[in-house]
């Protein structure tokens, strides 16, 4: 048998190899060995060999105040952020649908916030939010306002957090929808002006529902990194003041590089996964009833 003739053979399993071997060397032994180190006690400063303990790793996390309290706030942070960037993002979306001029300056413009590094983002926040030389505080002095204590304070840390993705990630949603915008067909709408509908008519009869799925799937994008947002968090508070700022992600960074409880670390990433996985099925499920 010729070379040739083995590659025409198996080509069928040549051809997606380099994609498969991709997958399961940089995507899926990571999570295979995350999962088996949660069932150890493997400490770094402990000078004790790793040992499997079953599920004792689980049981001292799941016991631990700051890991609910983590879950809470990571639920916080992505609830705030995905559901005002949605909103504003379809918002910037109509906007950006009509014609205008400047709209491509615009649209270019939306772009900036994305190629943006997140840590140069956190700093510059950073100092947007700083207490006394702060833009923030300047302008809300300038309406008669309180100063307000952004970052350095545990009641409005996480939403001040929140504020920051939404600059950022806004963008994204807008391009999404706007994407989907463009692909509607345009006979309902004709039919709708012929009917006599106004505007929200318009919008809430026949745009939002074909506009739905598409609006999803940017809500999934986005949920599933904002549950896992770490580098903006962890550059502008570091989990502070306190543990007030300490999602999931912070959290197990800790534990793996601060405290160097490697066995727990993975505990904490493991339901990390569980959680962003099964909020990713149920939008899913979601948007698949809305295709019905």
């Amino acid at each position: 048998m010729t070379k040739g003739s083995f590659v025409e053979r198996h080509f069928k399993i040549l051809f997606p190899l380099p994609a498969v071997s991709f997958i399961i060397v940089m995507m899926l032994f990571p999570v295979i060995y995350t999962l088996f180190l949660s069932f150890t006690n493997w400490n770094l400063t402990s000078g004790m060999p790793l040992s499997l303990v079953g599920f004792k790793s689980y049981l001292r996390v799941l016991r631990e105040p700051r890991f609910l309290e983590a879950i809470g706030r990571t639920f916080s942070f992505t609830a705030i952020a995905v559901v005002v960037e949605t909103v504003l993002g379809l918002a910037v979306a109509l906007l950006l649908n009509r014609e205008f001029k400047g709209k491509s300056i615009m649209k270019l413009i939306l772009l900036l916030p994305l190629v943006a590094t997140p840590v140069a983002i956190g700093i510059v926040w950073n100092l947007f939010f700083d207490p006394t030389i702060g833009l923030a505080n300047y302008v809300l002095s300038l309406f008669g306002l309180p100063r307000a204590a952004w970052v350095s304070s545990s009641a409005s840390v996480i939403p001040s957090l929140a504020l920051v993705d939404i600059w950022q990630w806004t963008p994204m949603i807008a391009l999404i929808v706007l994407a989907g915008l463009a692909s509607l067909s345009q006979e309902p709408y004709e039919s709708a002006k012929v009917d006599g509908a106004n505007a929200v008519q318009i919008f809430t009869k026949i745009t939002l529902p074909m506009i739905s799925p598409t609006l999803l799937t940017a809500m999934i994008l986005r949920s599933v990194d904002a549950l896992k947002t770490y580098d903006i968090i962890y550059a502008m508070t570091g989990g502070g003041p306190g543990y007030s700022s300490e999602t999931l992600n912070v959290m197990a960074y800790k534990y793996s590089f601060e405290y160097f409880r490697m066995g727990q670390s993975s505990v904490i990433l493991v339901f990390l996964f569980i959680l962003v996985l099964a909020f990713s099925l149920g939008i899913m499920a979601l948007r698949k009833r809305f295709e019905l």
